[in-house]
């Protein structure tokens, strides 16, 4: 079996006057590790070969840093069996295309407090929400989904940006009016430095780099209220693999809910990072993380479908039923 992750996106290290705190985006990382450590599966955060055969009996691959649509392209060429990515790209991808239909094998990981935060200088006169209104936010650039709709309108083109237009929209604030700049994550730090941007929707390292370089102070966590413990990223393969390797695509999930449940605990996470991925214990035993899923609940991955589809980035309601592995 070959596994596929999404972009790097590993977010080391603790925050400013906040030790423990932790992002989303180090579940591709750090699940891969646990499934290293724990289970046996072969593999590392990068490339790796086949390995011995996993205590589930399989033989996995594990390969990272790849975008969105080279993950769609894997899975329907066949060199890639599942992959691991953020719901919102892959349910766009599903509606634009039917080939390959999707199967969501496992919940990955869902939000947790302060995973993704809108973030000022200090001096800034933004001091809540609303005060965005008329302001510049600058985001990280889309992968799979477009930044326009059909009519032209700007609109949700992330995961990251539908959490914040949600919780936007409850604070009152009309996220239509916020003028949102996509560019390069790199790039975000020096555009708020430099007054190129008056704020900017982030996630580690970019929080960590803002907030001690630049003392900048969150506005927003995106992943409160109607989005709190959103699912965030899940692993997927395709209709016609699982058809005809249901044992397969089992065997795995039944290893990853194993993986998953240790992710819940400190000592083997903490060891996983720690060995594989390089970090200091120091650094380890500050990690914090969101939820690691044991179960796969078609009811909240649905939560996903029904934001894409308020803001319409969706044209129409997925049945996510069908685009569940059973």
């Amino acid at each position: 079996m070959r596994l596929l992750s999404g972009p790097d996106q590993a977010r080391w290290g603790g925050r400013a006057g906040r030790p423990g705190r932790r992002a989303a985006g180090v579940a591709a990382t750090a699940i891969g590790l646990i499934l290293v450590a724990g289970c046996q599966f072969p593999g590392t955060g990068s490339s790796a070969g086949s390995g011995p055969t996993a205590s589930a009996g399989l033989t996995v691959k594990v390969v990272s840093n790849l975008s969105a649509q080279q993950e769609m392209s894997a899975l329907h060429s066949g060199s890639a069996n599942i992959v691991f990515a953020d719901y919102a790209d892959m349910f766009y991808a599903q509606e634009q295309t039917q080939s390959p239909h999707l199967l969501t094998v496992a919940d990955g990981y869902d939000a947790g407090p302060s995973v993704m935060e809108i973030l000022t200088l200090p001096d800034s006169p933004i001091v809540s929400p609303r005060y965005l209104a008329g302001k510049t936010i600058g985001t990280a650039k889309p992968q799979l989904m477009p930044t326009r709709g059909p009519g032209g309108g700007f609109r949700p083109y992330s995961q990251e940006t539908l959490a914040a237009w949600s919780v936007l929209n409850s604070d009152n604030v009309d996220p239509t009016t916020i003028h949102w700049r996509p560019m390069a994550a790199t790039r975000l730090l020096g555009a708020l430095k430099t007054h190129r941007v008056d704020a900017i929707l982030a996630s580690e390292p970019t929080i960590y780099e803002a907030e001690s370089q630049l003392g900048a102070v969150p506005v927003l966590d995106a992943c409160t209220g109607a989005t709190a413990n959103l699912p965030l990223y899940g692993y997927f393969t395709n209709k016609a693999y699982a058809g005809q390797h249901a044992d397969v695509v089992t065997a795995f999930r039944a290893a990853l809910e194993k993986a998953q449940a240790q992710a819940a605990m400190a000592a083997p996470l903490q060891t996983a990072l720690t060995k594989s991925a390089g970090l200091r214990p120091q650094t380890a035993a500050l990690v914090t993380f969101g939820t690691y899923p044991t179960t796969l609940s078609a009811q909240n991955i649905e939560r996903v479908v029904k934001l894409m589809f308020f803001f319409n980035t969706l044209g129409g309601t997925l049945s996510v039923p069908s685009l569940v592995f059973r």
